[in-house]
């Protein structure tokens, strides 16, 4: 079973690189215990797809570690998020 800790380093892990928005916020979603470690972005990826309360919190939540901080940010070639060296 993962503790908060091993999914914390995780989402770090998984983050290192530039990732589209909706994968990044997958990678959140996941982390958070949202979706099952069984589940695949392509199950899901009506969540992020369309306008609805989860996929709209998971991507204000991306904007929210960007605002602390924690995860870096660009919007070319299209919105992309990456965990913040520090």
């Amino acid at each position: 079973m993962l503790c908060w800790q091993d999914r914390f380093v995780d989402l770090s892990e998984r983050l290192a690189e530039w990732t589209d928005w909706d994968g990044a916020a997958f990678l959140v979603g996941s982390s958070l215990g949202i979706f099952g470690e069984s589940e695949t972005f392509t199950k899901v990826k009506a969540v992020f797809w369309t306008d609805n309360p989860l996929g709209n919190a998971l991507h204000e939540v991306l904007l929210q570690l960007v605002a602390a901080g924690v995860l870096e940010r660009r919007e070319e070639p299209d919105e992309q998020f990456r965990w913040a060296n520090r």
